[in-house]
């Protein structure tokens, strides 16, 4: 049996600190011991201020590092960040003002190992003190994500991929999303956190996972020592089936065991929770694909009153698919919709974007 435990919360650290502490006592029990290699991996998907529900909020990250501590342990603090360096994130953040005086260690995943996942991948570069912690302390924010609809607990630990290992594995992985949702639970297999707190005080909704996303309040933490359990309940509590989330379903396909889900606390029914739209990459004959994948089938596009040629859709980008001279230009043959330049760019100026002729063609051959 798993267990999910839900409480109200908001970012009054008063109030807060007693529920993380609660929380980390009735999953970690007597994990965390003297001598224990403890990792805290919060979101920190790119530099943005705690309003904006892009990265886990500092006062729960704080929370995290004052149980550790109390444990006799000092906590490392890592994450790889999509875009922008790991020093200016803590900051933007407000962790690091948060976590002044505290004993804790804050160290960007840099080195990696292989480990070997099985098929059909075999070996996975992950980070290394990942890899060789005693417990790891997962604690995602809950957010939209334009490729996986949602990014929660298990979609969380892709931050334990080094740098820019992760395009790789984008581009490896291609317009597929099975595939990259395969790749993140085993990702999750490999690393087996044991304690989950979810940040859905400040969710985000809409074209996440970064600044194009929209914050909502919720006003929950979630906690779970099984990432797929919780994830599946916090699904149903933003009111989408658990199984339409793609990591969901591939992790019970993959023998991710929940047994009985158990909920402790009320689970709130958020109304009208906004996803982003997952159309299908391409429909019908083969043939035909790459007539689609240029004009009928989703795809990023930019507000060029928004955009300021930063650069870093298209440095990041794993298919080398945007361009650039007075504004950016998409190669959509080559683009692999994993809404990496909606995930990366500071300015909120990309969405995913399905055409009117797509719409219409889907609504026509009766495709979902």
């Amino acid at each position: 049996m798993s267990k999910v435990y839900i409480r109200k919360a908001e970012y009054d650290y008063t109030t807060l600190r007693p529920l993380v502490f609660e929380l980390m006592d009735s999953i970690a029990g007597d994990l965390i011991k003297k001598g224990s290699r403890v990792l805290i991996k919060p979101n920190l998907l790119a530099a943005a201020s705690p309003d904006r529900a892009v990265v886990t909020h500092p006062l729960i990250v704080k929370a995290a590092a004052e149980y550790v501590i109390s444990k006799g342990v000092r906590p490392q603090i890592s994450d790889s960040p999509a875009v922008g360096s790991f020093e200016k994130i803590i900051m933007v953040s407000g962790i690091k003002d948060a976590l002044e005086g505290l004993d804790v260690e804050y160290k960007e995943f840099k080195k990696f190992v292989s480990v070997d996942v099985g098929k059909p991948f075999d070996k996975i570069e992950i980070a290394e003190d990942a890899v060789n912690a005693d417990v790891i302390i997962n604690l995602p924010k809950i957010k939209t994500h334009a490729q996986m609809m949602l990014t929660l607990g298990i979609k969380n630990l892709f931050g334990c991929i080094v740098g820019m290992k992760k395009p790789e594995w984008h581009l490896r992985a291609g317009e597929d999303r099975e595939v990259f949702a395969t790749l993140l639970v085993k990702i999750y297999q490999a690393l087996k956190p044991a304690v989950n707190i979810y940040d859905g005080i400040l969710a985000m909704e809409g074209q996440g996972p970064g600044k194009s996303g929209v914050p909502r309040e919720v006003g929950v933490i979630v906690g779970s020592g099984n990432a797929m359990a919780a994830d599946r309940v916090i699904s149903e509590m933003l009111g989408v089936g658990p199984d339409m989330v793609l990591t969901n379903r591939t992790a019970l396909e993959q023998g991710v065991e929940t047994g009985e889900i158990r909920i402790d606390g009320d689970l709130p029914r958020v109304e009208n929770f906004r996803f982003p739209e997952m159309a299908p990459m391409a429909f019908g004959p083969k043939i035909v694909h790459g007539f689609m994948r240029r004009h009928l089938v989703q795809r990023p596009e930019c507000d060029n009153s928004e955009c300021r040629l930063c650069g870093e859709c298209w440095e990041y980008c794993p298919a080398k698919a945007i361009t650039h001279d007075k504004k950016i230009h998409f190669n959509y043959d080559k683009c692999i919709r994993c809404y990496c330049c909606i995930e990366v760019c500071p300015h909120a100026a990309l969405r995913a974007v399905e055409t009117m002729t797509g719409k219409v063609a889907r609504k026509v051959l009766k495709i979902k």
